[in-house]
């Protein structure tokens, strides 16, 4: 019987076996402080190559952080699917179960994702660092000869993973997903596209002004049409027209249209029935509704917001907002995860759900923070550059305090 008990090998913990790791780590530290240990070894090569360890070491901190990220975004996604039911229900029962799926929630999906990252960035950092602190393995590891500054790199490292696929996605994969989010939304639950408009005016290119009285999307016809040439403050030639038809990109068909040039005090006048030319106008130039930001990629963004400047459009704030906003989140993840290792690196009194709630409530105030400084954008206080980084500026402060103080 004793025989038999000998040849049982215990069983160690989950908990235990991380905690080995580490073990493992802070033997190898004391041995090579010591000058009086033996020398290893040479079939160990762990022993003899401590640059081993350190791999490990990160690879470990980085499987966690990366795995509580996307285990707590999958949990997010199945709490907005059954809220996101609940509010579009007749739209889901009404619509047929293969849009509702494949073009609406498969694309609303990854937006949610975008729009939370910060947050469950900085969540993961607090609830992954919590429980290293919790069980004593950040003790372990700074009295063992891993500096602070040292911890912090596979964080940053993890951090900069999600951030630039957080970029990627805002900028380049989700736009075009959201063209069929959107549009599924517009036919099944409430359209909020712009079909018409009016009294139109638009730079064409320099020294050229169009002018529509009224433009209907649904027949793409425009009323009332002219435009002016200009030389200086000199008018040129001066075209009416009673109505202006939409064919495909730049190309447009004139009827009844009337010419009138100028030549110092001549003028000489040309009218015609039909005309088609090329104009450098889109419907959608002058036709903005609301988040069509949202389903341009960054690229595009740029070209719409400088192309809108150079005609003297006015209202494209929400386009320059949206633009500078997929940057400013990029670097949320750098800031939101020092200030959660600082936080919630040290073992506290209230466990690590003192930690959580902590970090929910920076997390929420960081992201209403940035909703309310666009409002600064949009009321023209500030340019949106500014006004979309003014919560990063207070949140890198927060974080350079929080990490002096815990790195001491």
């Amino acid at each position: 019987m004793e025989d038999e008990l000998k040849n049982i090998a215990p069983v160690e913990s989950s908990e235990t076996s991380e905690l080995s790791e580490i073990s493992e780590l802070s033997e190898l530290s004391e041995n090579s402080q010591d000058p009086g240990a033996s020398e290893p070894s040479a079939p160990d090569s762990r022993k003899r190559y401590p640059w081993y360890y350190v791999k490990r070491f990160d690879r470990y901190i980085i499987k966690h952080f990366l795995g509580t990220f996307f285990f707590a975004i999958l949990l997010l996604f199945a709490i907005v699917v059954m809220f996101d039911i609940n509010e579009k229900l007749d739209a889901v029962l009404t619509a047929p179960i293969k849009a509702t799926v494949f073009q609406y929630f498969m694309n609303f999906l990854p937006f949610v994702l975008s729009q939370f990252s910060p947050l469950f960035t900085f969540i993961s950092v607090i609830f992954f660092t919590s429980r290293l602190a919790d069980r004593s393995e950040i003790i372990a590891m700074l009295s063992n000869g891993i500096s602070f500054h040292r911890l912090t790199v596979p964080y940053i490292f993890s951090a900069a993973v999600i951030a630039l696929g957080s970029y990627l996605l805002a900028a380049y994969i989700i736009p075009p997903a959201n063209v069929e989010r959107i549009a599924y939304t517009n036919k099944w639950v409430k359209n909020k596209e712009v079909i018409y408009g009016d009294n139109i005016q638009l730079q064409v290119k320099p020294g050229v002004m169009a002018y529509m009285a009224r433009y209907d999307n649904t027949t793409r016809s425009g009323f009332r049409f002219s435009l002016e040439k200009f030389d200086g403050n000199t008018l040129k030639s001066r075209l009416t027209a009673e109505t202006i038809k939409y064919d495909s990109v730049g190309l447009w068909t004139i009827r009844q249209y009337t010419i009138r040039n100028f030549n110092g005090m001549k003028e000489t006048m040309t009218k015609g029935s039909v005309m088609d030319t090329l104009l450098n106008i889109d419907p959608r130039d002058f036709l903005i509704s609301k988040n069509d930001e949202q389903t341009m990629t960054s690229p595009q963004l740029k070209e719409y917001i400088n192309k809108q400047k150079a005609r003297g459009v006015a209202n494209i704030k929400n386009f320059e907002i949206e633009y500078e906003r997929r940057i400013a989140m990029t670097a949320a993840a750098f800031i939101l995860t020092i200030i959660g290792l600082s936080l919630s690196s040290r073992k506290v009194r209230g466990g690590i759900g003192l930690n959580i709630g902590l970090g929910l409530l920076l997390s929420f105030s960081y992201i209403l923070f940035m909703t309310v400084t666009s409002t600064f954008a949009v009321s023209g206080y500030t340019s949106p550059r500014i006004a979309m980084w003014i919560p990063n500026f207070v949140y890198i402060i927060i974080a350079a305090v929080l990490y002096y103080r815990a790195s001491r």
